[in-house]
């Protein structure tokens, strides 16, 4: 299966590929997004950049991000459960960050639950690093995000593209 990874595709999210994200985001999140939020992120919100991650046709994964000035806000990144553990979040999140040098973004933030291991180790892969804590920030049970930062290499990402 991973000799077809050279086969991804990155493309801008669309309205059309909403219900195919709400099914991801239902299987990888406790408190998912609904088909209501993820329309107004394409259709209102200028700050929203989304794109997912097509294996042969079908959507396996996407991410999402406010590019407020030169800051990068990741909002949600995840990949459809029978393809996780295969290395697709890192693609997805070096996709995410070269997108966001593309637009601008000098740094890249993002919230993520305290107890989330494997997502700060691969946050950490990618430079991020610790920055505080946002009490009770998950309205499921009230789990803590620990906040985490990311200065964005312009010419390794940019490199990267070639």
């Amino acid at each position: 299966m991973k000799d077809d990874f050279n086969k991804l595709l990155f493309r801008s999210m669309t309205v059309a590929d909403v219900p195919s994200i709400v099914a991801i985001e239902q299987q990888a999140f406790t408190c998912p997004w609904s088909t209501e939020a993820f329309i107004n992120e394409l259709t209102n919100n200028l700050f929203a950049r989304y794109m997912v991650m097509e294996l042969g046709g079908e959507i396996i994964g996407y991410g999402g991000m406010w590019i407020i000035m030169d800051e990068a806000h990741v909002t949600n990144i995840a990949v459809l459960s029978g393809y996780r553990g295969l290395g697709l979040g890192n693609r997805l999140l070096l996709e995410l960050q070269r997108t966001a040098v593309f637009y601008g973004a000098a740094k890249m933030t993002l919230e993520v639950r305290v107890s989330n291991e494997i997502a700060q180790n691969l946050y950490r892969k990618h430079g991020f690093e610790p920055s505080g804590i946002r009490p009770r920030y998950y309205s499921d049970n009230d789990e803590d995000a620990l906040i985490m930062w990311s200065e964005l290499d312009q010419e390794e990402l940019k490199a990267g593209e070639q």
